[in-house]
């Protein structure tokens, strides 16, 4: 079942998606911009976690640095004053291949590291580039394994080396994982017995830390500020979007209204010069009309006198004068609406008068009628006889939309609106086809051989101002539906 409301049929015509985009085109550009500036905060969020990350790094090696070297200098003193000297008086030399003085050294070395984040201690020889001891054994008496960083150290000069590994994507099962190490070369030197220096370079001390945790907290760190900007990102852009279609939906709903309006602008225009038009011409016909008319009735009486038989001539005349009539009083009133006079009436009552004047043409037409009129329908304020030309004329169409006989119903009671009341008029008939059921309430269209087009235009300008609706449904082969809507008061809803 289709069901259209006249009002609408050329809007959903001429509205369409390519109208809209000069209107829409500020929220277009909107959306263009929401999405630089979340590209923008993409890029500034990748940038934020890559300086966190240096800076982070930065600062980690700075204090690991600092930590190793203080480190070394607590070891150097504890090295000299419990080790080199005890072991110098007694054995007046150092030889750490002998297995004594290894496991002195190897001794003080451990306890001092003891609960420390070291992860090796390595002392070269000062004389050539040999490991005399570590804490790794396998290493012990390697030649040849310091390299620049030795030879400054060997200068006087402490300085470190990181070497690290892995990046954000080492966070990914299956890759390599973060590792981190840093170590510090600082000169192994004689002391007084005031804890200085004295200047003398006995060694080097290489000092290893694993940083590989700390380096792995800090990737995390970054993958949590990124995680966190694209997930911030996300929300904006959510947000964003939404407000980009709501924006755009209203602008559509805007746009829509605009062309109705202009429609219903152009189509008052058109009909306004159109009335006029119709109105002279109509009231120029008029006159020689009535004449033609008169005449006639008195040529038909002299007829039956002069030439006996011959009456129905002047019959046909009178009869297409009387139809000629009625076309004109049509485009009178379509041009030159009435004024509606209303008061409190009966639906029911002017839908009974209707039946009654149309039953000889029913019963012709061999066409039965079902009335269900509700008893306690509400009296409305209307204009009897304007309603009555609307009822009439869906009651004749409907009529002549069964030329074989078929069934009528009529049923009234409460609308769906608050306040309102509706006539329903149904046929069997022929149906009207899809692609004309959105002009039959246009003025002048019409699918009969005799007739003006102007029936449901004036039905539906008379609907319109008594604040009412009229709306049709119709299938094909199984007949036609109109509803007409009108409120209980003349301050009721407007359609």
């Amino acid at each position: 079942m289709q069901m259209i409301r006249p009002e609408r049929f050329r809007l959903w015509k001429k509205t369409g998606r390519g109208n809209n985009r000069g209107t829409l085109l500020p929220f277009e550009l909107v959306k263009y911009f929401a999405f630089t500036s979340l590209l923008l905060i993409l890029i500034a969020s990748f940038l934020l976690a890559w300086m966190i990350s240096v800076n982070a790094k930065t600062v980690l090696l700075q204090r690991s640095e600092a930590y190793s070297r203080l480190f070394a200098d607590n070891l150097n003193r504890q090295v000299f004053l419990q080790f080199v000297l005890p072991t110098v008086v007694r054995y007046g030399r150092i030889a750490l291949s002998e297995q004594a003085q290894f496991e002195r050294l190897d001794q003080i070395v451990r306890n001092i590291t003891r609960g420390m984040r070291i992860d090796s201690v390595t002392i070269f020889d000062s004389r050539q580039n040999m490991i005399a001891y570590s804490t790794n054994v396998e290493l012990m008496g390697k030649p040849d394994m310091g390299g620049l960083e030795y030879q400054k150290a060997l200068k006087g000069e402490s300085n470190s080396v990181l070497i690290t590994g892995g990046s954000l994507f080492s966070l990914l099962p299956g890759t390599d994982a973060v590792y981190g190490t840093l170590k510090t070369y600082v000169p192994f030197r004689q002391e007084n017995r005031f804890g200085e220096h004295t200047g003398e370079i006995m060694g080097v001390i290489e000092v290893v830390q694993d940083l590989s945790e700390d380096l792995s907290a800090i990737i995390r760190l970054q993958a949590r500020v990124i995680v966190l900007s694209l997930t911030i990102m996300a929300i904006l852009f959510t947000i964003l979007s939404l407000i980009v279609v709501r924006a755009n939906r209203i602008m559509a709903q805007r746009a829509e209204e605009r062309l109705r309006l202009e429609e219903q602008l152009n189509e008052a225009q058109r009909l306004a010069s159109l009335g006029k038009m119709v109105a002279a011409v109509s009231h120029e016909i008029k006159n020689p009309l009535g004449i033609v008319r008169s005449t006639a009735e008195i040529l038909g009486n002299r007829i039956s006198k002069v030439a006996p038989g011959n009456e129905h001539l002047a019959g046909i005349i009178v009869e297409e004068t009387a139809r000629l009539d009625r076309i004109v009083r049509e485009f009178l009133d379509f041009a030159r609406p009435r004024e509606s006079r209303r008061v409190l009436s009966s639906l029911n009552e002017l839908v009974d008068r209707v039946l009654r004047f149309m039953e000889p043409e029913l019963k012709q037409k061999a066409v039965q009628v079902h009335a269900v009129l509700d008893p306690d329908l509400a009296e409305i304020p209307m204009d009897s006889e304007q309603i009555y030309q609307v009822v009439f004329n869906i009651v004749f169409n409907a009529i002549q939309a069964m030329p074989d006989g078929g069934e009528m119903r009529l049923r009234t009671g409460p609308g769906r609106e608050p306040l309102t009341v509706f006539l329903e008029i149904s046929d069997t008939g022929i149906g009207i086809a899809p692609e004309k059921i959105e002009q039959i309430f246009s003025p002048f269209y019409t699918d009969k051989n005799r007739g003006t087009g102007l029936g449901l235009a004036i039905a539906r300008n008379i609907v319109e101002k008594h604040r009412g609706t009229i709306e049709v449904s119709s299938r094909l082969g199984e007949g036609s539906t109109f509803t007409l809507t009108l409120p209980v008061r003349d301050d009721g809803p407007l359609f």
